[in-house]
């Protein structure tokens, strides 16, 4: 597998923030959204799935967050390193984009994935059969840089129902100054989703 780093930090997004995690970060994405974090990483390095494995071992923790890039780039080997990874008793999460197809992801994983706003350039890269492989313990999360992408949330939530049937994650984009309106806005219109603020980024650590 295409490699570019696995470390322990705490999870700074979603439904487990604040957790110790190990992060498997892997190369690749097939999207290009316009505020986008996570550059290439020229250091990539190959690496299988019991190297992986043994990697995961020595940070004494069982949580791990499988992320990239877009780590379904490598569907395959990514599906069995989470099978592998679950027969050793890692709790899993995936961190996936919205354009490729979940439904064979093992059951044992939490999904969260990614619907795409328009600030993003992608939001009609998104395939929104996923959503009905989405569980009650999954997460869908919305990166909200405006007031379109606001409205283009509430928009699919409602559409497809996602309040009443998982956890929906509202998170401002990073560099836009959305926080407080946002905020304000999901108190206003009642909604019942989680504002999520990257505290990973508030403290400055992987």
């Amino acid at each position: 597998m295409k490699i570019s780093e696995i470390f322990l930090s705490i999870q700074g997004e979603g439904i487990e923030t604040g957790l110790p995690t190990i992060f498997i970060r892997l190369s690749g994405c097939n999207l290009k959204c316009s505020w986008c974090d996570t550059k290439e990483n020229f250091n990539e390095k190959s690496m299988n799935i019991f190297q992986i494995l043994k990697r995961c071992k020595e940070f004494k923790i069982k949580r791990v967050s499988i992320t990239g890039g877009e780590p379904l780039v490598q569907k395959e080997e990514c599906i069995e390193l989470m099978k592998l990874l679950i027969n050793n008793g890692f709790g899993i999460i995936i961190e996936t984009n919205g354009s490729i197809d979940i439904s064979n992801i093992p059951k044992k994983t939490i999904i969260s994935l990614d619907i795409k706003c328009p600030s993003s350039k992608m939001q009609n890269k998104m395939f929104y059969n996923n959503l009905k492989f989405i569980r009650k313990n999954d997460q869908v999360k919305f990166v909200i840089g405006n007031k379109e992408d606001y409205k283009f949330a509430k928009r699919i939530i409602k559409k497809y129902r996602l309040e009443t049937r998982t956890n929906v994650i509202f998170q401002p984009e990073y560099k836009s100054n959305f926080v407080k309106k946002l905020s304000e806005n999901i108190l206003k219109d009642k909604l019942e989703v989680r504002l999520g603020l990257q505290i990973h980024k508030i403290i400055s650590i992987k």
